[in-house]
Order: structure tokens, then sequence, then C-alpha cells
């Protein structure tokens, strides 16, 4: 293995480790908001930042593994984190569905949804930087598996501007169950990742092609 190359796994890793400390203080501000203000899609979009830091430690991992020797194939524990993921999204967004539909019969609004424009607004510009740097590594190495996690972080990428569209809408023109709707949205992607997450867990080979390998 050259110097280079394991620069660029060393430079990997780090962007797996923001990554997992950015979710982790990201979804402790948004579920503490989205409780106190209210705001279901702000709550979700915590949750589902939570469980994306248990993606993130089983890249972390793989990547760590690289930096010893050629990995072909996830091992237990990465194996093991996919399942946990997957099950802990089907199980988000069922409960953003349940949520929605109780927020749209009790007729229950947020009291403000600006905290869920900042939260988003960050979150855009953070992951956006993410997924930029770790396809272009991802490239460099060669590695399928860290290019889908890029294509991971776009999907994260999406899910902020969920946030923001609905909470904007809100906070602007006190638009009824736009925030329900947000929240909505958020569970169709927390469902969509987790239904990646156990096809990618049944598939040990990491030469795999899925969105979210």
């Amino acid at each position: 293995m050259d110097e280079k190359f394991k620069k660029r796994l060393n430079y990997a890793l780090i962007l797996s480790m923001i990554t997992i400390g950015y979710n982790t203080l990201e979804g402790a501000i948004s579920t503490f908001f989205g409780a106190s203000d209210e705001t279901l899609a702000l709550f979700g979009f915590g949750l589902d930042s939570f469980v994306e830091v248990l993606s993130g430690v089983g890249i972390a991992h793989m990547i760590y593994r690289m930096k010893k020797r050629s990995v072909v194939e996830r091992d237990s524990f990465e194996v093991t984190a996919l399942k946990i993921t997957g099950t802990a999204l089907y199980i988000l967004a069922a409960g953003l569905v349940v949520g929605a539909v109780l927020a749209v019969v009790n007729r229950s609004e947020p009291e403000t949804t600006l905290a869920g424009i900042i939260i988003a607004v960050l979150s855009i510009l953070t992951m956006y930087f993410l997924y930029r740097e770790k396809i272009k590594v991802g490239k460099k190495l060669d590695s399928q598996p860290i290019i889908s996690d890029a294509k991971c972080t776009k999907t994260c990428f999406y899910l902020s501007f969920i946030l923001l569209t609905s909470s904007l809408l809100y906070e602007l023109w006190q638009i009824p169950y736009v925030d329900a709707l947000g929240s909505i949205g958020i569970a169709w992607y927390a469902w969509k990742e987790g239904k990646e997450a156990w096809e990618n867990a049944r598939t040990k080979s990491l030469s795999c092609s899925s969105d979210c390998c």
C-alpha cells in the first residue's frame, strides 16, 4: 500500500468521523427543538440523523479494515450495523406516518419552525461538502463502498431540503398540515434507506452497485 493510497484512506476515515460527529450533534439539537416546538418534521429529521450515526459507524469500521488489508466483503460487525440501521429506519418511517396522521386528526400545528429552517440550511451546506469530498476520494481509491456512502450522504442532503421546504412554508404562511406532509416525506426516505440497508446486509460482497451499498 503506497503512501498516497494511505493518505486517501485516512481522509476517507476523517470524512466518516465528521459524518458521525455531525449527525450526532444534529440529531440531539433537532429532536430537542422538534419536541419543544412541536414540529414533527424536525423531530423525525433528528431521529433519522441518529440512525445515520449507526450506518456511519459501520462505514468507519470498514475503512479502518481497508487500512490494514484488502477488503472484499463486509464482516459480521458491518452486517449487524446494517440490520440494526434498516430496522431502526423502518420503525422511524412507521412512527412518522402515525404521527402525521394523528397531527392531522388532532389539528395540531408547530409553535414555530424557525429552528428547522436554521438546522436544514446548516445540514444542506454540510452534507453537500461531505458528499462532494466522499465522491472525490471514493473515485481516487476506486472504492464502490465509499462512493455508495457518498450517495447515502446525498440522500441526507435531500432530506434537509424537505425539512427546509416544510419549515419555510409554515413559518412564512402558516400553511395547515405542511409540517405533517414534511414528516411524511422524511418517512418515505427513511423507508427507502431501511430497505437498502437490509438488501446490503444480505449481500456481503462490497462490489454491489446499489444507491446505498
